[in-house]
């Protein structure tokens, strides 16, 4: 029998990638929800400096615990999963303090500042099992994303009207012509934000290659003087559940500074409704940050409601 180390620090091979997503697809089963979210799923393969890979293992090898933390940021993010049937063992509790260790340790000499941060954690879905380990370890709320939902069986918004909209024309995003023009106006509508304002190049075409990839479903509104898009709207439709529902994901909606104010979320909303309805979507979602005051006020009056919470702890 092989004996593993309890836990790894390192690269993932392309097995422990997939010990990982299966960790996760467990845990998702039983909970009800998935405990790691895109960019981390994205990141299983990467190897740099500014992110590390923990893996928690029983003595035969098998995977039962990970987190990764990205410290790319402002502040260092970390999510963190443990098998359902080697929880209340501790190893969530020594993930923890290894991603802690790892965010916070005083940054070395001549390193371009990845360490010494605060850390912050994720629990998606804020269950009470999340909620009670965030209280035992001293951890408080600090950040709550908001998962929103609206039903499509009934007639969605026609996009037509946007075609119309004066000074502004719809159309579709060109992989590898728009990409520069679109990662201008997403670093400035989402400047504050602290993961999708700093999207990269490379981030962009990590989606791009994604099997939900579609460009019909990414619009651009562009001022007709041919400048940078003032605002746009990315979908994203998933698989079809075996129930026979299917999700369609506002997947990103952005409006440019200099063009806010002009109903342009509002209306590329409708667009996005009229094209997840032609996809087969049965159920339009998206994820909006909950002190986001505009955006909540644009998306409930589009119907959305309030479906799930994701919360970010962190050291008080």
């Amino acid at each position: 029998m092989r004996i593993a180390a309890p836990i790894e620090i390192g690269p993932l091979d392309a097995e422990a990638q997939q010990s990982v997503r299966e960790l996760a697809a467990t845990a998702e089963a039983h909970d009800g929800v998935a405990p790691l979210s895109e960019q981390p799923l994205l990141n299983l393969g990467t190897d740099a400096e500014w992110i590390t890979h923990v893996v928690a293992h029983t003595p035969a090898g098998s995977t039962v615990g990970y987190v990764q933390i990205d410290r790319s940021g402002p502040t260092a993010s970390a999510e963190l999963v443990v098998h359902p049937e080697h929880r209340r063992h501790g190893r969530g509790r020594v993930l923890l303090r290894t991603a802690e260790r790892d965010a916070t340790l005083p940054a070395r000499s001549g390193e371009p500042g990845q360490h010494g941060k605060e850390l912050r954690v994720w629990a998606h879905g804020d269950l009470e099992p999340a909620r009670a380990f965030a209280r035992a370890q001293g951890l408080r709320p600090v950040r709550e994303l908001l998962f929103l939902a609206r039903p499509l069986d009934a007639a969605p918004p026609t996009a037509a009207a946007a075609a119309d909209e004066p000074g502004y024309r719809l159309r579709t995003f060109r992989p590898g012509t728009d990409d520069e023009a679109w990662l201008r106006v997403n670093a400035r509508a989402f400047a504050s934000h602290p993961e999708q304002g700093r999207m990269s190049l490379d981030d962009l075409r990590a989606r791009q290659a994604e099997p939900w990839f579609d460009p019909e479903g990414f619009f651009l509104l562009v001022p007709e003087d041919g400048a940078d898009p003032a605002a746009f709207l990315w979908t994203k439709v998933e698989e079809p559940a075996p129930d026979g529902t299917r999700d369609g994901e506002i997947y990103v909606l952005g409006v440019d500074p200099d063009h806010q104010g002009k109903g342009l979320g509002r209306l590329l909303t409708d667009v996005g409704l009229a094209h997840l309805a032609r996809s087969g979507a049965t159920r339009a979602v998206l994820y909006v940050e909950g002190d986001n005051a505009p955006a909540l006020a644009t998306y409930r009056r589009a119907g959305f409601e309030r479906a799930a919470v994701h919360v970010q702890y962190a050291r008080a």
